[in-house]
Parts: structure tokens; C-alpha cells; sequence
């Protein structure tokens, strides 16, 4: 097998947390074709985003850079260049199938080729953008079920965002996605070296799977985590609000409640979950279809998410929050042939850190300004110790609307959340507290690993402002 240009597949799901998949020790999870990926593949076991929402992370994720360095700091900012140009210049044929989240959604952000889907429910930016979805469902003169349809239903605000799917399933959008990729690999001439990203808008909201994917969740004991009203006290006045904003707006068709029953929360987890497996069920037609048109024995596959979901632990609906369940995303490596697999890999890394080694696979030229740190020395397996710390950003939004800017630093005993301005904030000692529910934000023995970690937020911007000053000289 050549050992040189490689095919890349890259595989993002949206809003996935880490607790989904089988064989990282989730034993409820149903997720044989992502099994096969970690049994063979080299697995990031402490993977970590960028920023708390979908379009800073995945221009984070594409540019290398940190959402205060490429000005990306929401949803809807703009954002139109990425390394895949650097791939498309070194000869990639290189396309994207389903959910980028580009503003504007078109934009051509290197690829030669893009069949756009976006976000199931879309009420912010691009509402009324016409994706390839919705002209596959208007085709079929289909309507794209969404929050204006959902809200007839008298037990709406009770349902955080859960939703029988009551279309043609092939029509669903993770089966459509899916399904676009591999009809894409039968059809198209082939051509290598190749660069597929292939965006799932699942899991996230609103759920909705085919009910032969919820109904086995729906029979399963699901881990929820107990919400206390002590550990609701501690959280910072900028989350409690966020909680209260989540129960009067219906956010992608997610109406949150303060005090969800049990019964409304295992079914909002047991439908998350089932759209997670029938995106694994896609994956491994995926696979399949890559092995029948001669891609695969020559190909490098990456999975991996731009977030994950509250799903009502700690108290919080979908993203906004530093929580690990937030900000800790699966991130797996798979090339049996050229990669020795069956890893884990556990130091610290930040998603954006799987871009300069993807370029590094590819033999393609970097950008001359990175904040990314490669994981290729990690996949090949040389010693590699992973960051001393990784840091999330995330700035006002629809939804985290009382503060301007949080930023989250963590390592792997501690973790500070500061909010600009406030002199609230969360600290966490990740030792004796992994569940992240004691802040000691005020706790008087702790207040020197505060000033630590806000000495070393501080050098990390400044350090970041210094040495990215010329960042444009990329893409102007």
C-alpha cells in the first residue's frame, strides 16, 4: 500500500458527547461500526474544543486558530477561509457532503465540491436557505419537519426537544447525509488522492429518530445525573440566567424545564441516542461503500464532533456551558495499514490539533500561523505528552446572553471558568470532584490555584495576541 497522498475521509457529527460510543467503556450505547474504528483506530481520550457552540469551533477546527484569533466567536460570524485550501492547492480533489456551518453557507472554504446540509431546525442565520435537503423534501413534496410544526402539539414544551420522526426515514437528515456520501462515491469518477468531509447534522436537536432506533434506548436504564438546587446555587449568575432563557425560548425546538421528571429526561437522552446509533448504522454504509469503489486500503478515516450536549445534566440544555460534557468530544483516528491501532491516547489536546496533521498526512503546505499543535507524532506513536492545558471560548449568543465572553482553562487536575467583566466564575478540582458539581470559585483554600489559573489564561491571550498578529497575510 503507498504510504504518500493519502485519501482523508473526514467524519463530523454535531453536538456528540464523549459518553456515546460502546467501546470507550458506554455499555449502553449501540455503536458496532464506531466499535470497529476505536478497535482498530488510535482514539484521543482527552479531546477538547475550541468553543462551546457550531460555527466558532469548526472555524477554529478548519483554520487552526483560536475563535479570539480568527474573530469567529459565535454563530453567525463569518468566516470564510480554511487549510483546506491548502489541500486543494497541493491537488486533493476535496469535498464536503452535509454540515459545515459556514457563514455565509455556501462559501466555498477550499473545497472543489459542496453539497450543503444545514442544521435541522434553523432560525438564526441562513433561515431560509435552500439546502440540498430541502430540495430533496421538496422534491417529494415533503415538509422539513421543524419548531413551527412541532409547536401544534399540545405536549410541546414538556417533550426538550424529543420528536417522533414520522417521514420517509430515508428522508431524514442524517440518513440523507449519509446516503448523499455514498452515492457520491458510487457515482463520481474516482479520483485520488481525496478529501471527504462529511458533516451529520445529529445528534444534534431536535431529536428525532425513526422509532426502530428509539424504541431499544427507550427500554435501556440511561445514566442521568442528579441536579441539585445546591450545585444550581453555585453556578455563575450568567448560567442560572441561561437556564431560565432555555425554559422561555425554544431553542432548535427545545423547550428546557427547570425540573424535568425523570421520565421527560430519559426519553430526551433515549432519543439523542438513538440518532447517535443511526448515524453509526450511516458510518458503517459508509465504509462499506469506500471499500467497494477501491478508496478504503489507501485511506486515513478521522471521527470526531465540534461539541457536545447538556441533555440536562448540571441543570442546562445543548451547549453554551464549560461543563466536560460540553466541551470533551470523541476524536478517533483509523488507518489499519499505516497507523498502529487498538490506542488510546490520553494527554490533552484541542480539536483544532487534528488539522496541521491532517495536512502533514497529506504532504500539503501549512498555514504560516497556527495556534493548532499537530497529533501526527500521537498517531504514529511516538512519545508525545499532549498540552499542559486546553482552553474554550465562547462569546455572547442567542442563548448566553448576561455575559459577553466566557473562557473556560483546563489541565488535568483543574479546570477555571472566567466570565469578562464579572467577578463570578467556576473552579473545579477535577481530582476529587470529575463530575464538575462543587465550585470553588470562593472556597478559601483554593484560592491560590484560582490566581494560578488566571495567570495562566492571562499569558495564554497575550501570548496568542503576540504571535498571531499576522494570522490575514494567509487569506488576504
Amino acid at each position: 500500500m503507498s504510504q504518500s497522498r493519502p485519501n482523508i475521509i473526514f467524519i463530523l457529527t454535531d453536538q456528540q458527547r464523549f459518553d456515546t460510543i460502546n467501546a470507550l467503556g458506554f455499555p449502553y450505547m449501540d455503536t458496532p461500526n464506531l466499535d470497529r474504528l476505536v478497535r482498530e483506530g488510535v482514539t484521543f481520550t482527552n479531546c477538547f474544543v475550541p468553543a462551546a457552540s457550531c460555527a466558532p469551533c469548526r472555524a477554529s477546527l478548519f483554520t487552526g486558530l483560536y475563535p479570539h484569533t480568527n474573530g469567529v466567536l459565535k454563530n453567525g460570524d463569518t468566516w470564510s477561509h480554511s487549510w483546506v485550501e491548502n489541500l486543494q492547492a497541493s491537488d486533493y480533489h476535496t469535498v464536503n457532503i452535509g454540515k459545515m456551518h459556514t457563514f455565509p453557507y455556501e462559501t466555498p472554504l477550499g473545497f472543489k465540491q459542496r453539497y450543503v446540509v444545514e442544521n435541522k431546525d434553523r432560525f438564526l442565520e441562513g433561515r431560509y436557505y435552500f439546502d440540498e435537503w430541502d430540495k430533496a423534501l421538496w422534491a417529494r413534496r415533503l415538509k422539513k419537519p421543524g419548531r413551527l410544526q412541532y409547536r401544534d402539539m399540545p405536549d410541546y414544551r414538556e417533550r426538550l426537544g424529543a420528536f417522533e420522526w414520522e417521514l420517509p426515514e430515508e428522508m431524514h437528515s442524517d440518513m440523507f447525509v449519509g446516503d448523499m456520501a455514498c452515492r457520491w462515491l458510487e457515482t463520481y469518477p474516482k479520483t485520488e488522492p481525496l478529501f471527504l468531509q462529511i458533516g451529520f447534522p445529529g445528534p444534534h436537536p431536535p431529536y428525532d429518530p425513526p422509532s426502530r432506533y428509539a424504541e431499544p434506548y427507550l427500554k435501556k436504564d440511561l445514566p442521568l445525573a442528579e441536579v441539585t438546587q445546591t450545585e444550581l446555587g453555585g453556578q455563575p449568575p450568567a448560567y442560572r440566567a441561561m437556564i431560565q432563557h432555555n425554559t422561555e425560548f425554544d431553542h432548535d425546538a427545545v423547550v428546557h424545564q427547570h425540573n424535568p421528571t425523570p421520565e421527560q429526561r430519559h426519553r430526551q437522552r433515549a432519543y439523542y441516542l438513538a440518532n447517535v446509533t443511526m448515524i453509526d448504522e450511516k458510518i458503517g454504509q459508509i465504509l462499506q461503500t469506500l471499500e467497494e469503489q477501491g478508496y478504503l486500503e489507501d485511506s486515513i478515516v478521522i471521527f470526531a464532533s465540534d461539541h457536545g450536549d447538556a441533555l440536562t445534566d448540571h441543570g442546562h440544555s445543548q451547549k453554551w456551558t464549560m461543563y466536560d460534557i460540553v466541551t470533551r468530544v470523541p476524536l478517533i483516528v483509523w488507518s489499519p495499514g499505516r497507523f498502529k491501532g487498538g490506542r488510546t491516547v490520553d494527554g490533552l489536546c484541542q480539536l483544532m490539533d487534528i488539522g496541521p496533521a491532517i495536512l502533514e498526512m497529506a504532504g500539503a503546505d501549512k498555514p504560516e500561523v497556527l495556534e493548532a499543535e499537530s497529533l501526527l507524532p500521537a498517531i504514529q506513536g511516538e512519545t508525545w505528552e499532549g498540552r499542559d492545558y486546553v482552553f474554550t471560548e465562547q462569546a455572547r449568543d442567542t442563548n448566553l446572553t448576561e455575559t459577553d465572553f466566557e473562557t473556560m482553562v483546563r489541565s488535568r487536575e483543574w479546570k477555571l471558568v472566567h466570565f469578562l467583566g464579572e467577578p463570578h466564575g467556576q473552579l473545579f478540582d477535577l481530582n476529587n470532584d470529575p463530575e464538575e458539581i462543587r465550585n470553588l470559585w470562593d472556597d478559601d483554600a483554593s484560592q491560590e490555584k484560582k490566581r494560578e489559573l488566571l495567570d495562566v489564561l492571562r499569558e495564554w491571550r497575550m501570548r496568542s495576541q503576540y504571535e498571531t498578529a499576522d494570522w490575514t497575510k494567509n487569506w488576504r
